[in-house]
């Protein structure tokens, strides 16, 4: 393959992808009339002029990064981040953050329009919370680069083979977003350091032996006992729980302390959810609850309602409707978080709901529950979508469907499906800010017979 000429061109600047890169068209001057070849460049604005220098070519599009603003878009702001552009974690930071949110719902409407071939009847207002230090579970990557004579732990940069060299993260709640730096120091003084791999963080309530916060450190080879010394230390002194993955998930076990909890609390629903280190819950804490208030709006369910949570994970969303129903069933995929789902409804004093184990993706005929009769549905797929569970459902028997979703163009799909194959309506939809600054996508939409 002939190299890519990386002599700087200039470019205008239409519009926007899907991941966060300006879109505009470089005329070929072989071919003068032709509307050029599309270019996706990192770094540029809609509505904007800029030298860009070319990164990468396939035979639809070409890549490029801007060098060079040289007409800004009134929506352009400074970065916060002073990584901004090197770190992969965020894509969108040099755009007002009313307009990010703008840009989302129009790369929602655009799948509903292009996949499912369907639109909402109406355009739910975007959910919004705070756009900084909200970001309380991830997994910063960890490598010892020799040439450097440091250990860098981070997110990936934008070239996914290297890590970025942070001193911290403006997202990420602060109790670890400002403590990057000392995360680094402590693995670079290890005699491990080089098989540290990567850590992972989440973060919840404060509780008796520390802040509520846990990193699970991933580890290659047994760890010395200096260097198990230092992580309880380190958790000592910044009241982190501290847990070591040695192996696979199942191998994940406390350091520091001996038997640390961990729970997040929904204080509307007066409830308190406890979960493991590894565990799938919610990045956003605040916007979290104001999404399940809007997806149970949207839902209606009556005080007699008998309603199907699917992708239940540890009750999210089916312990606040216990509270609101006569019954709710929970089915999720993972057996640990259905275990840790059922410990938590009898921990919080709710009888009235169920919670199941079954592969959505797989046939369901079988399983008890689908046999049952329900009111309404709620569901939360993973980014794969719900399509073949809602070909398996009675869906006549559900009066209405919320669907909460991390993937527009699988929602857009599942949408059409319910639309144009089975009748329904797609009353409402829109998108929620569960990830700023990032071209991460999260949407809800509710579908009535």
């Amino acid at each position: 393959m002939a190299r890519i000429d990386q002599t700087p061109f200039e470019i205008a600047i239409s519009g926007l992808t899907h991941d966060g890169r300006g879109v505009g068209r470089r005329p070929d001057p072989k071919a003068p009339d032709s509307a050029g070849k599309a270019i996706f460049v990192a770094g540029a604005l809609p509505g904007e002029r800029v030298m860009a220098k070319q990164t990468a070519r396939s035979r639809s599009f070409d890549e490029a990064v801007a060098v060079q603003v040289l007409q800004a878009s009134p929506d352009r702001v400074d970065p916060r981040c002073a990584h901004f552009g090197v770190c992969g974690g965020c894509a969108l930071q040099h755009l007002a953050e009313d307009q990010q949110i703008l840009a989302k719902q129009r790369v929602l409407m655009e799948n509903f329009e292009r996949i499912g071939h369907v639109m909402p009847e109406r355009v739910l207002p975007a959910l919004t919370d705070s756009a900084w230090g909200y970001r309380r579970k991830g997994r910063f990557s960890v490598r010892r680069v020799e040439k450097k004579d440091k250990t860098l732990v981070g997110f990936r940069e934008t070239d996914p083979r290297f890590v970025a060299d942070i001193s911290r993260c403006e997202t990420v709640i602060p109790a670890i977003g400002d403590k990057v730096a000392a995360l680094a120091a402590l693995i670079d003084g290890m005699d491990g350091r080089r098989e540290i791999p990567q850590v992972e963080f989440i973060g919840g309530d404060r509780m008796d032996d520390h802040d509520g916060i846990a990193l699970t450190f991933r580890h290659l080879a047994p760890l010395s006992d200096g260097d198990r010394d230092k992580l309880a230390a380190f958790g000592r002194e910044h009241r982190f729980a501290i847990f070591l993955q040695p192996g696979g998930i199942d191998t994940v076990h406390p350091l520091w302390p001996a038997d640390p909890q961990l729970q997040f609390s929904l204080p509307d629903w007066d409830l308190r959810l406890k979960f493991r280190p590894l565990d799938f819950i919610q990045v956003n804490a605040s916007l979290n609850g104001r999404m399940i208030q809007h997806a149970l709006d949207l839902l209606e369910p009556q005080p007699e309602d008998r309603v199907l949570d699917l992708f239940a994970g540890l009750g999210n969303f089916t312990l606040p409707l216990a509270r609101r129903v006569r019954e709710v069933v929970g089915v999720e995929g993972e057996a640990g978080l259905v275990q840790r789902a059922r410990e938590n409804a009898a921990h919080n004093g709710l009888g009235n709901a169920q919670f199941y184990a079954a592969d959505l993706g797989k046939d369901l005929s079988g399983e008890r529950w689908m046999r049952e009769g329900f009111d309404r549905l709620l569901l939360d797929p993973p980014r794969s979508g719900a399509d073949f569970v809602l070909t398996q459902l009675p869906l006549k028997q559900f009066k209405r469907i919320v669907y909460v979703s991390c993937h527009p163009a699988s929602l857009a799909r599942d949408a059409g499906y319910l639309v144009r194959e089975k009748g329904w309506k797609l009353r409402a939809a829109g998108v929620m800010d569960m990830f700023p600054h990032t071209a991460h996508v999260e949407s809800i939409a509710m579908f009535e017979r």
